[in-house]
């Protein structure tokens, strides 16, 4: 299931966006209904509710496993794999009913951001661009530019809070250096917010509506 802001007029573009750890996606239903274009339609889908190792396995909405949050912690493959292909289906749901993929942003928050980049690093749709907020890459060791087959060129546009205790900055850094050895690096922007922690602002959002904007432009009738 997911929490969706319909578009104001035709949808001819959709943005499809992952909450992040214990959350719905009620909460950035709202966030993009404040800054919503006409034409775009938006969907904040639900995880399943799991164990999560990295909190004493308590139950919660968890798109996979994390055992730890360090650099070199151990990363649930098959979960993280699992989570991608449930994120391409909804990608195909909506070219189903008429928007085609590179009329589709994928985004997300935290852990949802991380599976946006996993899932389009290893999509076979051409989708118009990914926003990852607060995040990091996950199975990067396994990805190769071997694997990415459809969005060699996507635009991506990555946001951090300088003083985020929770997924620190380094983790962001780390993150855009990657992919930019492994996508065109000048359609990789990354932008920090000075004072934010683990969450967003509304400079974030005014960038991610802006960029949301620029990829996914109206259709001239």
């Amino acid at each position: 299931m997911s929490a969706i802001v319909p578009a104001a007029c035709k949808a001819t573009a959709a943005v499809i966006f992952l909450h992040g750890l214990g959350d719905t996606g009620h909460g950035w239903a709202q966030a993009m209904a404040a800054i919503r274009t006409p034409h775009v339609k938006y969907i904040c889908p639900h995880a399943p509710v799991m164990p999560v190792t990295l909190n004493m396995n308590m139950a919660m909405p968890s798109w996979f496993d994390i055992i730890n949050l360090n650099p070199d912690a151990e990363e649930d493959e098959s979960g993280i794999k699992r989570a991608a292909e449930s994120v391409k289906a909804l990608i195909d749901q909506e070219v189903k009913s008429g928007i085609p993929s590179h009329r589709i942003v994928l985004g997300g928050f935290s852990q949802g951001g991380a599976l946006s980049l996993y899932s389009a690093l290893t999509a076979r749709q051409k989708l118009a661009g990914v926003v990852a907020l607060s995040c990091w890459l996950p199975l990067r060791n396994s990805l190769s530019q071997s694997v990415i087959s459809s969005n060699k060129d996507i635009s991506v546009l990555q946001c951090h809070g300088e003083e985020d205790p929770l997924v620190p900055l380094i983790f962001g850094s780390l993150t855009v250096e990657k992919l930019k050895m492994m996508l065109n690096p000048s359609n990789i922007t990354f932008k920090t917010y000075p004072g934010m922690a683990h969450s967003a602002c509304p400079e974030e959002m005014m960038d991610i509506k802006q960029f949301i904007e620029k990829q996914l432009p109206p259709i001239n009738q």
